[in-house]
């Protein structure tokens, strides 16, 4: 899949999410930890651990934590250092991103970033999904110099956002890729493949059901399941086929 027409991004949160996509064919992994707040930066031991495994592109997110994207100048400091050590650790790409109190995005320190991370590649996150202009929004971080953008179209979900992201295709004209996320699942994928786009992003967890209970902990977890990458990656390997008819 990884030299097909579409690739397939796959967030990941542990090892075995990983092993997961890559089983499954996915084209890269963006990994991170907590997916269930909306992804933290992974811990440099979990970063060399999956770089030792995959044999498919890296990239690791910087998020200093959750909440909003409003980081102050400590905040911004870390995140570059951030940078440095996936660098290090032989990351493939970065993802990343910064706002301005009132939503703008913060073009400043995503240039810093950008620069920082070079020669990688940077993906700019959805936190581009809450600035209250997608179209200058766009512009800012072409601006920048990221190479992605990951977006729901400011909606919930990629499929309810797929207006805004075939007009983002539309405007971006082939400058900066853009990245469709937020629960893709196999019926959305002709619909972003005619919108224009040529990767998408998705996590395709299921629930692992723990053999422990507890009235403390929930004992159940979420795992990448390589047959729902499996079935993404051949979905998007028959539409290229058809578009090529």
């Amino acid at each position: 899949m990884g030299n097909g027409a579409y690739q397939v991004e796959v967030a990941a949160d542990t090892l075995q999410s990983c092993l997961e996509a890559q089983r499954g064919g996915a084209s890269r992994v963006e990994l991170c930890t907590g997916l269930s707040t909306g992804g933290l930066t992974p811990s440099a031991a979990l970063v060399s651990m999956a770089r030792k495994h995959l044999s498919i592109p890296l990239y690791t997110l910087i998020r200093p934590r959750e909440g909003d994207f409003v980081y102050d100048h400590l905040e911004i400091s870390l995140m570059l250092e951030e940078i440095n050590h996936m660098k290090s650790l032989n990351s493939n790409g970065i993802v990343c991103g910064a706002l301005n109190p009132d939503g703008t995005v913060n073009e400043e320190a995503t240039r810093e970033m950008v620069l920082r991370s070079a020669p990688l590649p940077v993906t700019f996150h959805r936190a581009f999904d809450v600035t209250p202009s997608q179209p200058e929004a766009l512009e800012a971080i072409v601006r920048a110099g990221c190479t992605r953008i990951l977006t729901s179209g400011g909606k919930p979900t990629a499929w309810d956002g797929r207006d805004s992201i075939r007009k983002l295709v539309r405007q971006a004209g082939g400058r900066i890729v853009i990245l469709p996320g937020g629960r893709v699942d196999i019926n959305h994928l002709e619909e972003l493949v005619n919108a224009g786009c040529t990767e998408v992003h998705l996590s395709g967890r299921m629930k692992v059901a723990s053999g422990l209970s507890s009235d403390l902990y929930e004992m159940d977890y979420h795992q990448t399941d390589h047959s729902v990458i499996r079935s993404v990656v051949d979905i998007l390997s028959q539409l290229s086929v058809e578009s090529n008819h």
